[in-house]
């Protein structure tokens, strides 16, 4: 397996945290982007450099999360690679790599608890992409001038 990527803001530190532990337990390498405290700080400063190293396939896939998870995922797509998707539940992380082929799971830090990160974790990461039909339709995701 890849090298996974994470990175998170302050209200998703901890959550990361527990994800690095949870990695650790099962021998997964990861890079941690940041942040690396609870103080402060701006989601759009760790995404970045995460969803850079996604797309140039240094890290995959990747693994963020901020307090409801929307300013890191929407920071996130901005990047024309990447298909980051918001995930609450160990179903919808599922979803996202079966008919989505998302490269980086996103978490509302604030609204789930460890055990549901560990499954969601899980189901991200035990999932492949179906392809199929979902592949015309990723195909069609990125914006072409």
């Amino acid at each position: 397996m890849k090298t996974i990527g994470l990175g998170s803001d302050h209200a998703g530190y901890e959550l990361k945290e527990f994800v690095k532990e949870l990695l650790d337990a099962k021998g997964i390498p990861y890079k941690d982007y940041g942040s690396y405290s609870v103080e402060s700080c701006d989601y759009a400063d760790y995404a970045h450099p995460l969803a850079k190293a996604v797309e140039a396939g240094e890290v995959y896939p990747g693994i963020a999360m901020c307090g409801s998870g929307n300013g890191i995922a929407i920071t996130l797509n901005k990047h024309q690679g990447i298909r980051a998707a918001l995930c609450w539940e160990k179903e919808i992380a599922r979803l996202a790599r079966a008919h989505n082929d998302a490269n980086i799971l996103v978490m509302p830090a604030r609204f789930v608890s460890k055990e549901e990160a560990s499954a969601i974790v899980d189901n991200f990461l035990l999932t492949s992409f179906e392809g199929g039909r979902h592949l015309r339709r990723i195909q069609k995701i990125p914006v072409k001038d």
